[in-house]
């Protein structure tokens, strides 16, 4: 099984979070130049290591050319999969909006220019839309470049605005998809299109009933898996080797399932 998102240099010891529960790779997550340059570095000490470089939107204060240049040069590696993550987030500080939205324009022209997948993060305070909404007006710009709407929220605009854009925008459902109260993401990870939807940690954060409260782990995913399966009336297992081509497809990996 392939977790599609985790931030593995996060954990105190990254290389005893590998294989955890029959993991056949995890793509980490490098969402500033030093975590870029982490992720880089584990995928490169690991062999089911995959690694995206950019900077995320709650992390633009360290935007810079010298920034730009380094996250460019490590696009470049063989092992990075894909790009971000990048995005809108409104939840802390709605006033960086205008440098979040030129770090995100910048990812999504990276991302055109070498291939590979923009990992968009998308965060609102409760009851507000305006991360969301912005996001979508940016994506119609660039209808050419494959997304994975990361940590999907059950936001019902941008799952329609996702699922009209076309078969290069994926879903993904981390940790918080088992929370009871998540009725618009239990909705969406039921009747999303399976084509569509990826599985992701987002480790160490939002852990998945029934390890929340506990730092999440890559492995974890794997109670995300059971709970979408349940939902869906479908066997995990054929769950897992829908997502896992999924995963494949998007990021381009290799498949070691034979």
């Amino acid at each position: 099984m392939i977790d599609t998102h985790t931030h593995l240099d996060y954990l105190d010891d990254p290389a005893s979070a590998r294989g955890e529960l029959g993991l056949s790779a995890m793509v980490c997550i490098g969402a500033s130049p030093e975590h870029a340059r982490n992720a880089v570095a584990l995928a490169g000490q690991f062999p089911d290591v995959y690694a995206t470089v950019g900077l995320h939107p709650g992390d633009v204060g360290e935007d810079s050319p010298e920034a730009r240049a380094q996250i460019e040069a490590l696009a470049a590696h063989p092992r990075v999969v894909g790009i971000g993550e990048s995005g809108l987030d409104d939840y802390w500080d709605h006033t960086k909006r205008t440098s979040q939205r030129s770090a995100f324009e910048w990812q999504l022209e990276l991302a055109r220019r070498t291939g590979k997948p923009l990992v968009i993060h998308t965060r609102d305070k409760p009851g507000r839309e305006s991360a969301h909404q912005g996001v979508i007006e940016v994506l119609r710009g660039w209808p050419d470049v494959p997304v994975i709407l990361h940590c999907y929220s059950g936001h019902g605009g941008l799952l329609r605005f996702g699922l009209e854009r076309g078969p290069h925008t994926y879903f993904g459902f981390a940790g918080n998809t088992t929370y009871k109260t998540a009725r618009d993401i239990h909705e969406a990870a039921q009747t999303l299109p399976l084509e569509r939807l990826l599985l992701e940690t987002d480790a160490p954060f939002l852990a998945p009933v029934p390890m929340r409260g506990k730092p999440n782990r890559p492995g974890y995913v794997r109670h995300t898996l059971d709970f979408i399966a349940a939902l869906r009336g479908m066997d995990a297992a054929e769950l897992e080797h829908v997502t896992d081509a999924n995963a494949r497809r998007v990021y381009g990996l290799p498949d070691t399932s034979t």
